[in-house]
């Protein structure tokens, strides 16, 4: 079968066109016809700087994936051949990716594709829906009526956690950086949008919490943004964050004594622990979807899988919105 393959990590130049062979089905797996895959900041880092989590060379990247069942191995149940899903089920250590014809996967990883997306839309959704339910449902147990501070409202993981959040009965405040991104952000269906760049941490919780702080905050940006998030939340309040990676002073945390809930959600695939809950998500989601509460945010410019050097270039410029998709010709 085709597909881009990696020799060495590197820079976007390091993709080929390669014929390697079709994986063949295993018990408890499925073989999907890739339709379309997106990157998310874990594909190109994995390329960029490969052992760790990355796969072994030569490798096949990205683990968002939406394409059709070709193959059920033993013991499927819940597939058949035919069947249009979606998952995050690869391109990391131990695992094919979805830059292919074919990709193999654990059926416990995946669902079926909510039917009112394209299969590039639901490629652009699996590891942030997954991150964001891990962090808001699984952790910290989102409650209605609870304030929640987004930061990145039209990042891979915001856009998904404003959604979902509005979902389930929060009031959802959102940070971005420009006018045009709080725009899209209160169409995702922010209550409120505050741009970080003219309005401080303490100025925004003085004006929409009277000081006290949100109940919840969940920082998809990491760095010195954790710690802000750390002093946005209430007393006994919530941080969740999938970027938490790093040195932190956890002092304004510790004197709240709020909670802080790391996200990482590769851990089934690389530990095979929690594989099945992956595929009940992505099942509630596309239920979701097809109720018009949740929607993917795709960057207009798209790709195909040759395009993919071009395509990680876009993603690491940061000048995309939402998420960038490449479709197979």
């Amino acid at each position: 079968m085709k597909a881009q393959i990696i020799r060495s990590y590197g820079g976007p130049e390091v993709f080929e066109t390669a014929d390697i062979p079709r994986p063949e089905v295993k018990p408890g797996h499925i073989i999907i016809s890739v339709a379309a895959t997106s990157i998310n900041p874990v594909d190109y880092k994995v390329r960029q700087h490969g052992p760790g989590i990355a796969p072994e060379l030569p490798a096949v990247l990205h683990g968002d994936v939406a394409g059709t069942v070709a193959e059920v191995g033993e013991g499927v149940t819940r597939f058949k051949v035919g069947d249009e899903v979606y998952a995050c089920a690869g391109g990391v250590r131990g695992t094919g990716g979805a830059l292919a014809e074919y990709m193999l996967a654990d059926a416990g990883l995946v669902a079926l594709k909510p039917q009112s997306l394209t299969m590039a839309e639901a490629a652009a959704l699996p590891l942030v829906v997954l991150t964001a339910w891990e962090g808001l449902v699984d952790q910290v147990k989102i409650e209605p009526g609870q304030t929640i501070l987004v930061h990145a409202a039209t990042g891979g993981v915001g856009h998904i956690v404003i959604q979902l959040a509005k979902a389930f009965g929060a009031k959802v405040f959102a940070t971005a950086s420009s006018d045009k991104k709080l725009e899209i952000g209160r169409g995702l269906g922010a209550d409120v949008v505050i741009n970080y760049k003219t309005t401080g941490v303490e100025e925004y919780v003085k004006e929409y919490t009277g000081g006290k702080g949100f109940d919840i905050v969940f920082d998809t940006v990491g760095g010195k943004n954790l710690e802000a998030s750390f002093q946005a939340v209430r007393i006994h309040g919530q941080v969740a964050s999938n970027a938490a990676g790093g040195s932190h002073d956890l002092s304004a945390l510790s004197n709240k004594a709020a909670n802080l809930h790391v996200v990482f959600m590769l851990l089934p695939m690389l530990t095979g622990q929690g594989r099945a809950h992956h595929g009940e998500i992505l099942t509630e989601v596309a239920k979701l979807v097809d109720a018009g509460k949740v929607r993917p945010l795709v960057d207009p410019r798209q790709f195909t899988f040759e395009e993919v050097a071009e395509a990680h270039r876009y993603a690491e410029s940061g000048n995309q919105v939402g998420k960038v998709v490449l479709t197979r010709a």
